[in-house]
């Protein structure tokens, strides 16, 4: 069975410069199975790889869909299986790379419905039922999911809420998924970056100094000006573009946007590794290593 490589970890990594060389070393081309970085116009935000930094090396969902339009864990794992497919058939091997960890479930083994959680998309679910009822949601989860909804009753508005969170979160139906057989026609061996806490938290706080150095406001404001925002667009409903809308807003000074942005992306990275850690298959490596022993260690374990 043919095989490809995954390398996971959390955001700030460096699981860009460690693919970047695999990549060459492998002849490869690089899926990132990110859930952002896979939007047009927010690459400071997202700390999408700059072509600079690709250095020539192919990559794929990469500031590719608008941010108008919707995008989720189900379209990429479909659209991921046919790439690797390409990437193949042209002599290249596929290296996939990425921190969402449900990108990465859908691609690898597809959904089991007990297994997606997405809080923020909760969270939005009880503040519309709270402010339009539990027949709005329930006339919602009819018109996506009809046969789930039949199942229940307005009145079971935790069942309403999950079942919509699934389908928002993944782009499946809860009845399609209890029925899915997946079937994978390829070999993944995963390997992670485990970092000590401090060394993580340090490298994450010089990356959004980074990005503010790199323009990140600017950004944030020429999404302001066209029209976006993060409670309209689900694409920007992340960390780095909120906080710096609500400084814009007046809610944060300066200082504590920062902090802010800080702090909630080491939590993001922490529910990160929380994820990963559930994955016995994956095959941690030391992430503060240098990147020859690091590339070392995957090609030795990948044979």
């Amino acid at each position: 069975m043919r095989k490809y490589i995954t390398i996971v970890g959390p955001t700030a990594s460096g699981k860009t410069a460690i693919s970047i060389e695999l990549a060459k070393v492998l002849n490869a081309e690089i899926i990132s199975a990110d859930s952002r970085q896979v939007y047009k116009n927010i690459p400071v935000s997202t700390a999408t790889p700059t072509l600079e930094e690709r250095q020539g090396i192919k990559h794929y969902f990469l500031e590719e869909i608008e941010l108008e339009n919707e995008y989720n864990a189900g379209d990429f794992g479909k659209e991921a299986r046919v790439k690797i497919e390409e990437i193949f058939r042209k002599g290249k091997f596929p290296l996939v790379v990425g921190g969402s960890g449900l990108y990465l479930k859908s691609l690898i083994d597809g959904f089991f419905e007990e297994e997606i959680e997405n809080k923020e998309i909760r969270e939005e679910l009880y503040n519309e039922m709270e402010k339009y009822g539990k027949e709005y949601l329930y006339e919602k989860l009819k018109k996506v999911d009809e046969e789930t909804a039949s199942k229940m009753s307005p009145q079971f508005y935790r069942r309403v809420i999950r079942a919509l969170e699934v389908y928002y979160a993944t782009g499946k139906k809860m009845s399609d998924l209890q029925k899915q057989n997946v079937k994978n026609e390829f070999e993944v061996i995963q390997f992670g970056l485990m970092l000590d806490r401090e060394y993580l938290y340090d490298r994450i706080n010089r990356r959004v100094d980074n990005m503010l150095e790199s323009g990140l406001l600017k950004e944030i404001e020429w999404l302001k000006e066209n029209g976006y925002h993060y409670k309209t667009h689900n694409s920007l409903n992340t960390v780095g573009i909120k906080e710096v809308f609500k400084y814009f807003e007046g809610e944060y000074t300066y200082e504590e946007m920062v902090n802010m942005i800080k702090q909630n992306t080491r939590r993001y990275a922490k529910r990160q590794m929380t994820w990963f850690r559930k994955d016995i298959r994956i095959n941690w490596i030391d992430g503060t290593l240098q990147i020859k022993e690091i590339l070392k260690q995957i090609i030795t374990n990948s044979k």
